[in-house]
C-alpha cells in the first residue's frame, strides 16, 4: 500500500489546516488509520486515530478539542482537520494504516510538513 499525505503548509498561530491522506494499492483489510507527527529533535508521537469497525476515534491530549480525524474506508482516505493551531504543533505529520487483526501501524506515508508561526 502507498499512503500519500497532503495539505501541510505554513499557517499563523490560531489558524487552521486540513491534512488528507489517500491509500492506494491496498491488498489487505484495514482496521483503521492514524496520524502521527515528529517535531524537530523529538520522537514521533501519536496524534489521532480512527477505527473503521465502529468509527471510533482517539486523540492525544495535546490536540483534543482542536483536531478532528475523519475518513472513509471505502474511499481509502483519512483527514485531519486542525484548528486553533499552536507553534508547538509544528512538525512533519505522517498518516499510517493498520491491518485488520494487528495492533500496530505497519504502513506509513511520506509525511507533510506543518509549520505554525507565532
Amino acid at each position: 500500500v502507498q499512503l500519500q499525505a497532503s495539505g501541510g503548509g505554513l499557517v499563523q498561530a490560531g489558524g487552521s489546516l486540513r491534512l488528507s491522506c489517500a491509500a492506494s494499492g491496498r491488498t489487505f483489510s484495514s482496521a483503521g488509520m492514524g496520524w502521527f507527527r515528529q517535531a524537530p529533535g523529538k520522537d514521533r508521537e501519536f496524534v489521532a486515530r480512527i477505527d473503521w469497525n465502529l468509527g471510533s476515534t482517539l486523540y492525544a491530549d495535546s490536540v483534543k478539542g482542536r483536531f478532528t480525524i475523519s475518513g472513509d474506508n471505502a474511499k481509502n482516505t483519512v483527514h485531519l482537520q486542525m484548528n486553533s493551531l499552536k507553534p508547538e504543533d509544528t512538525a512533519v505529520y505522517y498518516c499510517a494504516d493498520r491491518r485488520l487483526g494487528r495492533t500496530h501501524y505497519e504502513y506509513w506515508g511520506q509525511g507533510t510538513l506543518v509549520t505554525v508561526s507565532s
